[in-house]
């Protein structure tokens, strides 16, 4: 049963811009949601506010002052948000971006020696920036190849190929791809256990919009977000790096503020908007607990986050209505597999005898937004090992409906039909 009643999800609904339609396209039901989820409507107001500042952080004047205590404000709200204890927070150019930095520092950070390991369900982003800093480091680059069936990577992988000499690891909280989640506080505890000051940086870009974040329990050095995938804005990503992590040599400006990761002034309105993300999040846990701490609540709200996403793929897998599921469908096949725990509302799908292009193309047509991924930089790694030149990928998230499945089976059905 989906978590939210149907006055709680219009409500949801509502304080999405563009939930139902496209101004280009027209009417259309939102399945692309991992290549960027739908904006709040009020990071979209607060976005046209502060571009308008003129004023910059740092002056001895009231707008100045002001834009300090929204940045300020912005980290508390993260902090409580994703649970962390210490170190702190910064915004840079891009998700991708931070990660490149991230792994450069800890790769040039450590001894000159050893492994940077990480694995083949990876996004290139972490993959790419380990293969370039592990070798000026004078490291070794080891990936662990993931269970092609299941679309993830396990903790007891890990453990059977970290080495006490492994500096540096890289784990992706949940693929873009096959829409599964990895078990980051268990793939961190089997790293520590044979490699316990290994720097482990944790690519949370596509996990973010699916449920709660809890670095606490992760033990991990650096987590990042693209905060376009998760409710906000194009244009920056966000980074938490753990205390020693923060104190390992990087670029910045000589004499400049000790510990500073951020280069250049950044835009205020970057930390505003990702407070309206928290600000929504908390909102949406007081519908859902009577819970007057503001953990709690955004614990309910990835809670339900999660039971409603997981209905809406159970529903598209398994069937709804009077309308077969795409596991009932003979010439489609789910990647991951059909019963996949792991799953975070995201079903990739191939059609037996069509082009995936074709099938986005013909789901467009009928106002069904969709995405091929296709055997390239990005996906190749997940795709090549089955043999599939691409994949239809259908991307959810909570505000989507049960109505809004039914009408891709139908158009699948008739599609395939």
């Amino acid at each position: 049963m989906p978590a939210f009643s149907d006055q709680l999800l219009d409500d949801i609904r509502s304080r999405f811009a563009q939930v139902d339609h496209c101004p280009v396209q027209g009417q259309r039901v939102f399945f692309e949601n991992a290549g960027g989820a739908l904006t709040l409507n009020s990071v979209v107001e607060n976005s046209a506010a502060y571009a308008a500042i003129p004023d910059n952080q740092g002056r001895d004047n009231p707008g100045s002052h002001e834009l300090v205590r929204v940045i300020t404000k912005a980290k508390e709200d993260l902090r409580v948000f994703m649970n962390a204890k210490g170190g702190h927070f910064f915004v840079g150019e891009s998700g991708t971006e931070l990660i490149f930095r991230l792994v450069m520092n800890a790769c040039l950070g450590t001894d000159a020696d050893g492994i940077v390991l990480g694995s083949t369900v990876e996004h290139p982003a972490t993959r790419s920036a380990a293969a370039r800093w592990a070798p000026i480091s004078g490291k070794t680059h080891v990936l662990i190849t993931h269970d092609d069936d299941r679309g993830l990577v396990h903790a007891e992988d890990y453990a059977s190929n970290v080495t006490p000499d492994t500096r540096v690891a890289t784990i992706l909280h949940t693929s873009p791809v096959t829409g599964m989640g990895m078990d980051v506080a268990a793939i961190s505890k089997a790293i520590r256990a044979t490699s316990p000051d290994c720097f482990i940086i944790v690519d949370g870009i596509q996990h973010a919009a699916h449920g709660q974040i809890d670095l606490a329990s992760y033990d991990v050095d650096g987590y990042v977000i693209s905060p376009y995938k998760m409710f906000s804005r194009h244009g920056y990503g966000m980074a938490w790096i753990s205390d020693r992590m923060s104190a390992l040599p990087h670029d910045s400006l000589v004499g400049g503020p000790e510990g500073n990761w951020e280069l250049g002034t950044r835009d205020t309105g970057a930390y505003a908007t990702i407070s309206d993300v928290v600000n929504y999040m908390e909102w949406l846990g007081e519908q859902l607990t009577d819970a007057s701490d503001q953990r709690e609540k955004f614990i309910a709200a990835g809670k339900a986050i999660h039971d409603h996403e997981q209905s809406l793929t159970d529903a598209m897998i398994h069937g709804t209505g009077n309308l077969p599921g795409l596991a009932e469908m003979e010439d489609v096949t789910i990647i991951g597999g059909v019963d996949n725990p792991a799953r975070e509302g995201l079903v990739s799908i191939t059609v037996d005898g069509m082009a995936s292009v074709d099938v986005v193309k013909k789901l467009n047509d009928q106002g069904i937004r969709t995405h091929l991924r296709k055997a390239d930089h990005y996906s190749g790694n997940i795709l090549d090992p089955l043999g599939l030149d691409g994949c239809i990928r259908v991307s959810m998230c909570h505000y989507n409906s049960s109505a809004e499945v039914a009408q891709f089976l139908a158009a699948m059905k008739t599609i395939i039909s």
